[in-house]
């Protein structure tokens, strides 16, 4: 996983990681796999992994990520990480790389 979408000295508890941007209230979800981090979208049913592409889009099954999501949110078993707006791109631009190098 890489920590570069984090301030050097944050600390996470969870695999679930809410990205919240203020004031406009933007959300951003990922999930720490075995390997990486995943972008999630609920809303979408999306996942950024190989298995969704795979699988998930051929109707087969949702990928591990997408399965454990609702479980971990209905726990509350998630870091809530807040941001300002201005720092809305930079963000997007760093998740964007990662998901590249998978």
């Amino acid at each position: 996983m890489s920590n570069s979408l984090f301030p050097n000295d944050f600390e996470t508890s969870h695999i679930l990681k809410l990205h919240y941007f203020v004031p406009s209230e933007r959300k951003l979800w990922t999930i720490i796999g075995k390997n990486n981090e995943y972008w999630v979208d609920p809303e979408l049913d999306y996942c950024s992994c190989k298995h969704y592409y795979y699988k998930t889009l051929s109707g087969k099954e949702k990928c591990q990520h997408l399965k454990s999501f609702n479980e971990l949110l209905k726990n509350n078993n998630y870091d809530k990480i807040k941001f300002s707006d201005d720092e809305y791109f930079n963000f997007l631009s760093m998740l964007i790389k990662d998901l590249l190098k998978v």
